[in-house]
């Protein structure tokens, strides 16, 4: 008798599909509940946003990559920032010995943001910025840098990662408790809606919740709990939900199984047009689910790195199958540093090949009425449906990450994972099958220790050259409005203005918030 066989989610895929195995599904690609694509005519009217996520060492460094990358074809920015960044401390802390400009680049100061944004269009170039618990002031450096300009705010395109529930659950990079974070997100919702109504203020993250493990259902059904916790968390500050629900948007990875990842991007837009439905939206626009797609990191392999073009390749293809507006793809070298020049082009020319010869943006939708995708788009359907249900049931996303549920199921499949690696029941492509007696020749970027040297220097001159007493001031402002219903979005702005760090300001909240400890 032949062996079952199943997908990482634990779905049972049949030898064979056929008709009586699809319940038909009538809806067009445009319509609710938008399975089939948000667009009519999706890429037939225009291509997805092609992006390559890029920042290292200095602000200098990282702004000649984005130039380099604009020259190649890009048609958006992707900003990575540098772990002290993240975490909401200056490059002088102490704390951020041996990481400054490491895994992004390095943001103190509003002449970092300046020199980073040096002679690109802000007005034209739609930016992603992948921050989370200090989101709220790398958006006021950018919104201050772009005022410096010249630009308009109001017309100024992009995202902010900005969602701090997935630090908690998958990947770390938090600094305030939960309750006051949400309340930091929705004072962002509410000050862009007025200010900066075409930015969307959150990229709601399954991406890290993958990284860290998790299968694909339970990457799909985490990221969209997490989305209805952060609407009725904006709902319950008076924020409209239509006005809203076209600001949000979603950030998903993609992996090998090309059927299993198209699946779980069809059945996701389904699922949240519908959660978007019970929550009161009834524009249309407010109840697509918009997402940004990422090749899977953590499917590359140093061993044999050129087989990751492959790799990157598939799951680039997966989410352009799959529907996504915006797409990053990973260079092949990431499994060993930071991605070359090189690799980085390479990376670009995957996305730039499936759009122009593969002929997969011709149609939308082009796997619809695929037996095996239709069924296998429902059966997806209805294992996100359950376990969002079961979140529900125990009190919603914030509850169950607080009681640690989602840290441990994402957990209890990276295990299942890896040990199906190490008893073959997964093949991994040069890893633990296919394996050769080879020497690395891969060229490795790596990041100077200076780098650090050079931050501070910079800080130091930034601290006694402004008005001490202004900025003082302005930090004492955002003091006073974090312990009120104050929104602290304009007062973040005079600050960064004014000369105020990122570490400075981040302290300021750490005095009223205190610190998150898992």
């Amino acid at each position: 008798m032949e062996e079952a066989k199943f997908n990482d989610s634990g779905i049972e895929i049949k030898k064979l599909y056929q008709k009586d195995d699809i319940a038909p599904d009538a809806s067009l690609p445009g319509s609710f509940p938008f399975t089939r694509g948000i667009q009519e005519d999706m890429y037939r009217g225009k291509l997805w946003t092609m992006r390559q996520y890029a920042g290292f060492s200095t602000a200098e460094e990282s702004n000649k990559r984005y130039k380099f990358l604009l020259e190649q074809g890009v048609t958006g920015l992707s900003v990575a920032f540098d772990l002290p960044t993240q975490i909401g401390y200056d490059s002088d802390h102490a704390l951020a010995e041996g990481e400054v400009g490491k895994v992004g680049v390095a943001i103190d100061s509003i002449e970092d943001m300046e020199i980073l944004m040096d002679g690109i269009d802000l007005e034209r170039v739609s930016t992603s910025m992948t921050i989370n618990a200090t989101g709220f002031i790398l958006l006021a450096l950018y919104a201050a840098v772009a005022k410096r300009k010249g630009a308009d705010i109001a017309k100024l395109n992009g995202t902010i990662q900005n969602d701090i529930l997935k630090e908690y659950a998958a990947r770390g990079t938090y600094i305030y408790p939960p309750q006051p974070s949400m309340r930091i997100i929705t004072d962002i919702m509410e000050w862009c809606s007025k200010e900066m109504p075409k930015w969307n203020t959150i990229s709601i993250s399954g991406y890290h919740i993958r990284e860290a493990g998790s299968t694909a259902v339970q990457e799909a059904a985490f990221t969209l709990s997490n989305g209805k916790s952060y609407v009725k968390a904006a709902l319950e500050k008076g924020i409209d939900v239509n006005t809203l629900g076209k600001r949000l948007s979603f950030f998903f990875n993609a992996h090998n199984n090309l059927f299993e990842e198209v699946a779980k991007f069809r059945a996701a837009r389904k699922i949240w047009a519908n959660i978007m439905k019970e929550l009161g939206a009834t524009d249309p626009k407010a109840m697509m689910l918009r997402f940004h797609t990422q090749t899977g990191g953590s499917t590359l392999t140093q061993q044999q790195p050129l087989n990751n073009i492959s790799r990157v390749t598939i799951q680039a293809l997966a989410a352009v199958l799959g529907g996504t507006q915006s797409l990053h793809t990973n260079g092949y070298d990431e499994a060993l540093g930071l991605p070359t020049e090189q690799a980085a082009q390479v990376a670009l020319r995957s996305q730039q090949i499936i759009a122009f010869e593969s002929g997969a943006a011709d149609t939308a939708d082009p796997l619809g009425g695929s037996f095996y995708v239709e069924q296998l788009t429902s059966e997806m359907e209805q294992e996100i449906k359950k376990l969002i249900e079961y979140i529900d049931q125990k009190g919603g996303s914030v509850k169950v990450i607080e009681e640690g549920y989602m840290q441990e199921q994402i957990a209890a499949s990276a295990y299942q994972y890896q040990r199906a690696i190490e008893e073959k029941q997964k093949i991994i492509v040069g890893v633990n099958q296919f394996t050769t007696v080879e020497s690395s020749n891969t060229p490795i970027f790596k990041i100077d220790d200076e780098v650090r040297l050079a931050q501070v220097e910079k800080l130091k001159k930034l601290k006694s050259n402004r008005d001490q007493q202004k900025s003082t001031a302005c930090l004492q402002a955002i003091k006073e409005a974090a312990t009120s219903n104050t929104n602290l979005m304009p007062l973040v702005i005079e600050a960064v203005e004014n000369y105020c760090t990122l570490g400075e300001i981040s302290d300021t909240l750490r005095s009223v918030f205190g610190e998150h400890r898992q």
